[in-house]
């Protein structure tokens, strides 16, 4: 069975599942192919258009975190300027995500910033923050917020908190100097939050 991740370019979501033993894919147009081991799970990156992608057959669970450059609430003083055409290739990312993971039939989750997607597609089924799931495997330094909605489907489960205290640079998200590899620091998966979303999903057969 497959563990499916889009738009995924650090495979932070996915390494609780490789290391247990699971077949990983994470696909994003900066992924060079490589494939990284955990024992008997491993994490393959390809490099693909999620546009352009036709998913495994044996998909077990998905999640996706198409970009938000065009769609979070922090960046609405350039809406105007980006224009319509912005908003509608943003859109075309997430709906494209959505269609790939419903037609999988697997549990899944789509992660976006607080923003457009809201009233544009619908409002999250769950709102997130990485601190309040820093007392799982991995969160140690997840003391840092960033709201996030979370949009789920294929009977997805949503981890019980686990929260730790605020770390004394917990805007840390915010406050990102401008730079490069910004985007992907920004959007990189707490680990406390992917150990978590494992611990609850992924024994399928058992949490149902």
């Amino acid at each position: 069975m497959t563990i499916l991740s889009l738009f995924d370019h650090t495979g932070n979501a996915l390494r609780p599942w490789a290391r247990d033993g699971h077949e990983c894919l994470a696909v994003d147009l900066q992924n060079a192919g490589e494939v990284e081991h955990f024992g008997a799970g491993s994490i393959r990156y390809l490099q693909a258009d999620v546009r352009m992608f036709a998913p495994p057959l044996d998909v077990e669970f998905c999640c996706a975190f198409p970009p938000c450059t065009h769609l979070a609430g922090s960046g609405a003083r350039w809406w105007a300027a980006k224009g319509a055409q912005a908003l509608e290739d943003a859109l075309d990312l997430v709906h494209t995500c959505r269609r790939i993971m419903e037609a999988t039939g697997a549990p899944w989750y789509l992660e976006n910033p607080v923003g457009r997607l809201s009233t544009c597609w619908r409002k999250p089924d769950h709102y997130i923050q990485p601190w309040e799931y820093g007392g799982y495997l991995g969160g140690e330094s997840d003391g840092y917020t960033k709201k996030t909605g979370l949009w789920t489907g294929g009977g997805f489960l949503l981890p019980e908190p686990r929260p730790i205290p605020l770390a004394a640079d917990h805007d840390r998200i915010y406050r990102c100097a401008p730079g490069p590899n910004r985007a992907n620091i920004r959007s990189a998966t707490p680990q406390g939050w992917a150990q978590a979303v494992y611990e609850t999903n992924g024994y399928l057969e058992e949490n149902r």
